[in-house]
């Protein structure tokens, strides 16, 4: 990959500690590229419920993007936010330049980037 494609590489971020299990990315994504039954661009997994040491409940919600995932070409193409941004009912989604999606990183806990090949 040349220095300028990898300077220009967008991803996907995805704060976690905010998702609250909607379903809304998964839907969207669904409709989006058109998948059939038990298939997905971004499949959300469940993490807990559990009871940590400090007696408090943990229960995650975690969207994965999978491989079918092109981050909405055709839409970011036209200028648009990919779907599952777009949907994202608690606004835990982000899309842009993986240089400054990073940077978002520092400090937080629940935090996935996702970036394509």
């Amino acid at each position: 990959m040349s220095k300028n494609k990898e300077a220009s590489r967008n991803g996907l971020l995805i704060d976690y500690e905010y998702c609250t299990g909607c379903h809304g990315c998964e839907v969207a994504c669904k409709k989006e590229l058109g998948l059939p039954a038990g298939q997905f661009g971004i499949k959300l997994k469940e993490d807990g419920p559990r009871k940590k040491p400090d007696g408090k409940w943990e229960w995650n919600y975690i969207p994965v993007p999978t491989d079918l995932c092109n981050l909405c070409e055709e839409r970011v193409n036209a200028g648009k936010q990919p779907t599952c941004v777009h949907h994202c009912q608690s606004a835990c989604m982000y899309y842009g330049p993986v240089e400054e999606l990073a940077k978002k990183i520092a400090g937080k806990r629940k935090m996935a980037l996702f970036t394509p090949v």
